[in-house]
């Protein structure tokens, strides 16, 4: 079992003026998938705080860190910066996938500017706010990333047959 955190950023819920319904939605799919959901957190988009949570929760060894909102284009969404200034390693085939299977949905996917990679042993990945592009986008990476979270725990080159 994988340990989960699950972080929404966004300014108007972290004061409450908006119900984070994207957060929740994660963390009941994370759970159905069999991951332990140890941290959840609601906070503004502001580029250090975000820092910080994504610092937190990778040294805290939490396998898979998801983030929802602050990637698109508005001023206020830093968290693809927030995400690079942090992570060693870049994965992105995480986020090109997102994009690519996602366009049958929309074509606004393309405007996505999430990423994802990795810090020491976690995998972090930036989803959208909305919780169906949140939904949407994480369903098309679920498999992909198990694989990848197996590579990273165990150190070497995972069973990659079919």
């Amino acid at each position: 079992m994988y340990t989960a955190a699950v972080i929404t950023i966004s300014t108007k819920g972290a004061k409450g003026e908006r119900v984070d319904t994207s957060g929740p939605n994660l963390v009941k799919m994370l759970k159905e998938d069999g991951y332990d959901v140890v941290y959840t957190s609601i906070i503004p988009d502001d580029l250090e705080l975000i820092k910080k949570e994504l610092l937190k929760t990778s040294d805290d060894n939490i396998s898979l860190i998801l983030t929802t909102g602050g990637t698109g284009f508005s001023q206020s969404d830093v968290t693809p910066e927030a995400t690079n200034a942090v992570v060693e390693r870049f994965t992105p085939g995480i986020p090109e996938m997102m994009r690519y299977l996602n366009l049958k949905n929309t074509d606004k996917s393309c405007l996505s500017r999430s990423v994802a990679g990795i810090r020491k042993k976690s995998l972090i990945v930036n989803l959208p706010g909305s919780e169906r592009a949140a939904k949407e986008n994480f369903e098309v990476v679920m498999k992909p990333i198990k694989h990848g979270l197996e590579m990273l725990m165990t150190e070497g080159s995972a069973n990659c047959g079919g």
